[in-house]
């Protein structure tokens, strides 16, 4: 049974040239550890959030000829999916894994979302600011981040809804990266005690996509 966690090889499948061998090698080396993963992380997310969660493992059926350049394992409350809804992610890329809570573009009801997160933001603010490490990302595939929450004022994350709602892809992904030359050196235990701290604090922000 494999593993849950990376090696500096699994890092180095997103640097090889063309969709079908990048595809194979994410298939045999990263699907089957996200699949351990995200079947481990489901208690944790339920515990945090109070309701029961599903894993999907990214199959990036859409795709045919561009390679991804990450690929991830979501959890969220919906058995038959997870993109209409708020949902955790363990994502992998070259230089990083990122554990984030995401309302991606294919929410079912964004302008709810973003009204709901408008009103919270500057009550939750302030517990995400405490917590070392939370960033902004602008989009989910991104491995840099656009701002670390510390640095928003109580303005600045109300705004951070604007983002949702701007265009057709608008989205709010937060969350942390861990550079994948330290997550090489994880073990399994230590990726889901890092998404499962990572989503305990962000548990707000997945029961107010809930309400």
């Amino acid at each position: 049974m494999p593993s849950g966690s990376f090696t500096a090889a699994d890092f180095k499948v997103f640097e090889i040239d063309g969709f079908k061998a990048r595809m194979e090698a994410i298939r045999s080396r990263i699907q089957p550890k996200l699949e351990v993963l995200g079947k481990g992380l489901v208690s944790d997310v339920a515990h945090a959030t109070g309701a029961e969660a599903f894993a999907h493992v990214a199959r990036h059926a859409r795709r045919t000829v561009n390679p991804p350049d990450d690929t991830w394992v979501a959890l969220g409350p919906d058995r038959r999916g997870y993109k209409k809804h708020g949902h955790f992610k363990v994502a992998v890329s070259r230089h990083c894994v990122r554990f984030l809570f995401e309302v991606g573009p294919e929410h079912a009801d964004k302008e709810r979302w973003a009204a709901a997160w408008r009103k919270s933001a500057p009550r939750l603010g302030p517990v995400f600011r405490r917590v070392g490490g939370l960033v902004w990302f602008k989009d989910e595939h991104d491995e840099d981040p656009a701002a670390r929450l510390v640095d928003l004022d109580s303005e600045a994350l109300v705004q951070l809804a604007d983002e949702l709602t701007r265009t057709r892809d608008g989205q709010i992904v937060v969350g942390r990266a861990v550079p994948s030359a330290e997550a090489a050196r994880w073990t399994e235990a230590q990726h889901r005690a890092a998404a499962a701290t990572t989503f305990r604090t962000l548990a707000p922000l997945y029961r107010l996509s809930r309400s």
